[in-house]
């Protein structure tokens, strides 16, 4: 079997799940070639997963001190590079086109009337699930971003809907946390505003990792460059993230029993969704914007939520070996049968 599968690659959350879907791929013995779209070539790291990847430049937000710039990112499109990318793009040959929220993958697809299953977060909005900041075009752009034939939609929860849980590398670490260590992923935001709100707490280490280098003036706030390795190490040690409501990365937090305070980027429908549900099934913390007061409380609370998660990306590779039978309520069931929820 060989499978194309496009990932979108403008932030690291798509990238951290295909990540688990090529692992559990190539386990099974089918064969797979990547496209990543979203970020300039030079600005992929620890991709050796991937092989002889793709890249082309696809479709992105531009986003300023966290908060997305509709104007700019309509300045910055290319749309002839796009449909040119499109159409170029050859799909013969392959028995299987998968895209997660990847728009040259999903188009080609459908200019080449080849179904695209869709597997990722952004296919959980089709139904009944949290939803904030939502208006019009939030909702045109879910849609029609990168459209599939079917989609495979992936939350924390099932909401009695026909979703499934997150496709995260599953952990055997014990618990090494250290109480006063937080991890801090903000890339949206500028690290000066950072640094002003973390130079507050004296008493804990941050460890920020940014794609902005910067030098830090506090010896608590240790700048670190984007890697994915020291990244996971740093996860397991703090006791405690500090992000944007990035799906993928409080899906690792929530399976490391790590508390969450996620900032959601303003005018990004799929964040504030996102930190709405987080609050709402009491897994973290959420803020408007980069908020002292906010930190300071959430610095001294110590509930944290631990969430063991089935091996969903191994459930789908074999869901799809068996030539994707239709997906029924009790098949949900089981898989959601196998999520153990703990307070810590």
């Amino acid at each position: 079997m060989k499978i194309f599968y496009g990932v979108q690659g403008t932030g690291n959350g798509h990238i951290t799940r295909a990540r688990v879907m090529a692992k559990a791929l190539s386990e099974e013995g089918i064969e797979v070639d990547f496209l990543f779209t979203g970020r300039p070539a030079d600005k992929y790291f620890d991709m050796e997963i991937f092989n002889d990847y793709q890249h082309r430049e696809g479709l992105t937000f531009s986003v300023e001190s966290g908060n997305v710039s509709y104007f700019k990112t309509a300045l910055q499109a290319k749309p002839i590079t796009f449909l040119q990318d499109v159409k170029n793009l050859d799909l013969e040959g392959y028995d299987l086109i998968i895209s997660d929220f990847e728009p040259v993958t999903a188009w080609a697809a459908k200019r080449q009337n080849k179904p695209v299953l869709g597997i990722g977060h952004q296919y959980a909005f089709k139904y009944d699930v949290p939803r904030s900041g939502t208006d019009p075009l939030a909702e045109m752009f879910m849609k029609y971003f990168a459209p599939v034939t079917q989609g495979i939609g992936l939350h924390w929860y099932h909401f009695n809907q026909p979703i499934l849980p997150p496709i995260i590398e599953l952990s055997q670490a014990t618990d090494n946390s250290e109480e006063n260590r937080i991890l801090v992923y903000l890339p949206f935001e500028t690290p000066e505003n950072i640094m002003h709100c973390l130079s507050q707490f004296s008493a804990y280490q941050f460890h920020v990792y940014s794609p902005t280098p910067f030098n830090s003036e506090h010896a608590h706030i240790i700048y670190h460059p984007l890697s994915r390795e020291s990244f996971q190490q740093d996860l397991q040690l703090c006791s405690g993230i500090i992000s944007n409501s990035g799906f993928e990365l409080a899906s690792e937090a929530l399976q490391s029993g790590k508390k969450i305070l996620a900032k959601p980027l303003h005018s990004q429908m799929e964040q504030i969704s996102n930190a709405s549900a987080l609050e709402q099934l009491g897994y973290g913390t959420t803020m408007h914007d980069l908020e002292i007061e906010t930190i300071a409380q959430w610095l001294n609370d110590s509930q944290r939520i631990k969430i063991t998660y089935p091996n969903v990306a191994k459930i789908i590779t074999r869901w799809i070996k068996q030539g994707m039978p239709e997906i029924t309520q009790d098949f949900i069931n089981e898989i959601w049968a196998e999520v153990d929820v703990i307070k810590l």
